[in-house]
C-alpha cells in the first residue's frame, strides 16, 4: 500500500520540526561549555577575587597552573587597607573548608581582557563561592554582560549582606567601591 499525501508531508517535515524545535530550546547549539566533571585545586590566592588553579590544561593553555578570575564580584584591592587584606582572607577560609579543591563553571564568555579565564567555582560542598563572597560581605556585585547566569542570585546576596551588616556593610566599613578606589589610585 502506498503512503498518501499527507503521510509523505509528514514524514518530510519531521525532521525539520526537530531541528527547529533543538535550535529554539538551544539544545542544538548551546554555546555554554560543560563544567568538567573533575575537581581542581586551588593553589593561590591572589586576591578576594582571583585565584590559581592547576587546571590539567583545561583551559586550553599548555601551563599546569592557570590565574583565575572570579566571574561576577569584585572585592577590595590589596591595597585598599584593611578590606583588601580581610577579603583575600576571607576566600582563604572559604576554600580551606572544601580542602582547596573546586569545581570550575565557565559562562559565556571564557576569558577576560587580560587573558584570564573568567569563572564560577563550586566548593565540595556545593556552594558556590562567588556567591559565598558577597553574601558573607567581602565581596560587592560586579557582574558585566555576557556572564550573567547567577547575577540575579548574586544581587540578592548583597541584598542579604547589606541588612545583616556582613563584612564591609558594618558601620564604617568599606568607604570607597573597588571601582572607585582603582579610578583613584590607577596602578603605575
Amino acid at each position: 500500500m502506498k503512503p498518501s499525501y499527507y503521510t509523505k508531508i509528514i514524514i518530510i517535515f519531521i525532521p525539520f520540526l526537530i531541528i527547529a524545535y533543538l535550535l529554539l530550546t538551544d539544545v542544538f547549539f548551546d554555546k555554554r561549555p560543560i563544567a568538567p566533571p573533575e575537581e581542581f585545586r586551588v593553589v593561590k590566592v591572589h586576591d578576594g577575587d582571583t585565584v590559581s588553579i592547576k587546571t590539567k590544561g583545561y583551559f586550553g593553555k599548555k601551563t599546569d597552573i592557570e590565574r583565575v578570575r572570579l566571574i561576577g564580584i569584585d572585592t577590595p584591592e590589596l591595597k585598599q587597607e584593611p578590606w583588601g587584606r580581610r577579603s583575600t582572607r576571607h576566600l582563604k577560609k572559604v576554600l580551606s573548608e572544601s580542602d582547596w579543591v573546586v569545581r570550575v563553571e565557565l559562562d559565556v564568555r571564557q576569558r577576560d581582557k587580560y587573558g584570564r579565564p573568567l569563572a564560577y567555582l563550586w566548593d565540595k560542598k556545593g556552594r558556590l563561592i562567588n556567591e559565598k563572597m558577597i553574601r558573607d560581605g567581602y565581596a560587592l556585585v560586579y557582574t558585566i554582560p555576557p556572564n550573567v547566569k547567577y547575577a540575579e542570585r548574586f544581587k540578592i546576596a548583597q541584598e542579604n549582606a547589606r541588612r545583616q551588616n556582613a563584612g564591609f556593610w558594618k558601620e564604617g566599613g568599606l568607604r570607597k567601591s573597588p571601582k572607585e578606589w582603582r579610578r583613584e589610585n590607577p596602578r603605575q
